[in-house]
């Protein structure tokens, strides 16, 4: 049963596989393929959509209209209502003024113009007999006879402000509408200050720019006659052209007039008292509607043909971009040198750049790989020679082989904790405090304070470091043989600074005990070879050795520039 499950197992896995095959095999295909299926998976389903949404535009397309008439009317009717509310609150600023009071018209003029200046209005002032005491339109002291409006008398008996209808004026010849307020005077004079406009300045409340095209706007005032049209055929002071205008409500209805069927929105202004109407005839209202989705039609259509030739345009660029790509690929896998192309696809030029990038990057590598292994085939032989010269040494100084080794292991020992700070700090180069702290180490005695270390961070360069640590090793191994470190007592003052252009070191034994036979001739190990020679040779440096009473005393001066040293300013 096992057997036949795993069996089953085998053929049922064996099955996915070949299906997974014909699958991937199936949907090989070149990169226009998917690129056209992509773009009508994006295309058909909002086009299908779209026509949906048609449909259910075309069957609301009232509640649409209505809602769009609205807008437009409750928008002129806003624009009216800030530009009387503006005119009112003009006039009761003016009307602060004490030069009424007074019946100083001539600084009620002055101050009136002044306010004007920059509006389409002109300030006016009717006295309780329809007389017109000023208009700023016009000099100071200019008859002006009576106001030519109706409703003054009405005004005047309005214990508010008011807003008149549309009336010829006599004075400037112009259809005007004036806004009132009542005024009494500290003598008991009363008076209708107001300001006058021409009609034709409301134009700007019911420009067609605020309105749907193909549709007019206009404003009536309470008798039916016109203030202001977008409809130039509209004039102002003439009676609005649908009679049936009175019996239609606020809102939206249709009104037919001269053989025309007219879709019509009206609108009150509280503020003013105006009706805003808003018509256009119904067959320019319906005709978007209905041809919407012709052109939406015929808009799929074209559209997706331009997407789908667009498509094959950049799928061959794309194809041609990626095959030269390719064979750059296969350049620089050669190692050979690749310059960037110009592309028409940023991407793929993006690519090319890398890759020359990439081809440059590896010539470099190589480059620098050739120098580093001759580097470190150079400094193989100069560590060799070290070496060597050790193993003479020590082999020359030492009594017996126990000797031998031990010496030679710790110069060995010293060299590579110089050859460790080198590789670690090749950029940088060597801190000298940590160079003389690593030679040192095995040697320090257990009060550390025997051991004073005095100078400015410094910054050596490899070749340097690898000396000087030479010679600190060689220091300290006399040190601790036959120096201060040789007992519980002495001490070591390791001073160094930047003298003009040497570097000065100072190595300062006290506290050794001195046998006659050294103060006359102090020994010449492979301590004192290296100092001399190596320092002398390789590193130009001056030496002076002094043997005090109390131990050693060590003088190098190694010039800045020769020697290749680096100062590093303390962080």
């Amino acid at each position: 049963m096992v057997e036949a499950s795993k069996s089953e197992r085998e053929i049922s896995d064996g099955s996915l596989q070949s299906a997974a095959s014909y699958i991937r095999h199936y949907l090989r295909r070149p990169f226009s393929f998917y690129l056209i299926s992509l773009l009508l998976i994006a295309i058909i389903p909002p086009f299908i959509f779209s026509l949906v949404i048609l449909k259910r535009s075309l069957d609301a397309q009232e509640q649409v209209v209505t809602s769009l008439l609205k807008a437009s009317t409750g928008s002129v009717t806003r624009i009216v209502e800030r530009e009387v509310e503006g005119m009112l609150t003009t006039l009761k600023v003016l009307s602060t003024s004490p030069a009424i009071n007074l019946d100083d018209m001539g600084t009620f003029f002055d101050r009136a113009s002044v306010a004007l200046a920059d509006s389409d209005s002109d300030m006016i002032m009717i006295d309780r007999n329809h007389d017109l005491r000023l208009n700023t339109r016009f000099p100071l002291g200019t008859p002006l006879g009576k106001a030519s409006d109706p409703e003054v008398e009405s005004a005047f008996t309005s214990a508010m402000h008011s807003v008149s209808g549309v009336f010829f004026s006599e004075a400037s010849g112009r259809w005007v509408f004036n806004v009132y307020l009542p005024y009494m005077a500290s003598n008991g004079e009363q008076y209708l200050l107001g300001l006058t406009q021409d009609a034709s300045s409301m134009g700007k409340a019911v420009n067609r720019e605020t309105l749907s095209p193909g549709w007019n706007a206009a404003l009536v005032d309470r008798a039916g006659k016109v203030i202001a049209s977008s409809d130039p055929a509209v004039r102002s002071g003439e009676p609005f052209f649908l009679k049936a205008l009175p019996a239609i409500s606020i809102g939206v209805g249709n009104v037919a007039a001269n053989g025309t069927e007219y879709r019509v929105a009206s609108e009150f202004s509280v503020v003013s008292g105006w009706r805003i109407v808003a018509w256009a005839p119904r067959q320019i209202v319906d005709q978007p509607m209905v041809s919407s989705f012709l052109w939406l039609s015929l808009g799929g259509v074209l559209f997706a043909g331009i997407a789908i030739a667009g498509s094959l345009t950049i799928a061959r660029l794309l194809t041609q971009g990626v095959k030269l790509l390719a064979l750059d690929a296969r350049r620089l896998g050669a190692g050979e040198a690749i310059e960037p192309r110009r592309y028409v696809i940023a991407e793929v030029e993006a690519v090319s750049a890398a890759l020359a990038l990439a081809a440059a990057a590896r010539t470099r590598a190589e480059a620098e790989i050739r120098l580093l292994m001759r580097e470190v085939a150079h400094r193989s032989k100069n560590q060799l020679t070290v070496i060597q010269s050790m193993l003479a040494q020590s082999a020359a100084s030492a009594d017996d082989t126990t000797e031998f080794v031990d010496a030679f292991r710790r110069r060995l020992a010293g060299l590579a904790r110089s050859t460790d700070l080198m590789l670690a700090n090749a950029a940088l180069g060597v801190e000298f405090r940590e160079l003389v702290l690593g030679q040192l180490q095995p040697f320090m005695p257990d009060d550390q304070n025997r051991v004073i270390l005095k100078g400015p961070d410094l910054r050596l360069d490899t070749q340097m470091a690898q000396t000087l640590g030479m010679v600190f090793h060689e220091l300290s191994t006399n040190a601790i043989k036959h120096g201060a470190l040789a007992n519980p007592a002495g001490t070591i003052m390791l001073e160094w600074s930047m003298e003009e252009k040497m570097l000065v070191i100072r190595w300062r034994e006290r506290g050794a005990k001195m046998s006659v036979s050294n103060k006359a001739r102090p020994r010449r190990g492979f301590g004192t070879i290296v100092i001399e020679r190596m320092l002398g040779m390789a590193l130009s440096a001056e030496l002076e050795r002094t043997m005090h009473a109390d131990g050693i005393e060590w003088l190098i001066r190694i010039p800045r520039d020769g020697g290749n040293s680096r100062e590093e300013a303390a962080s």
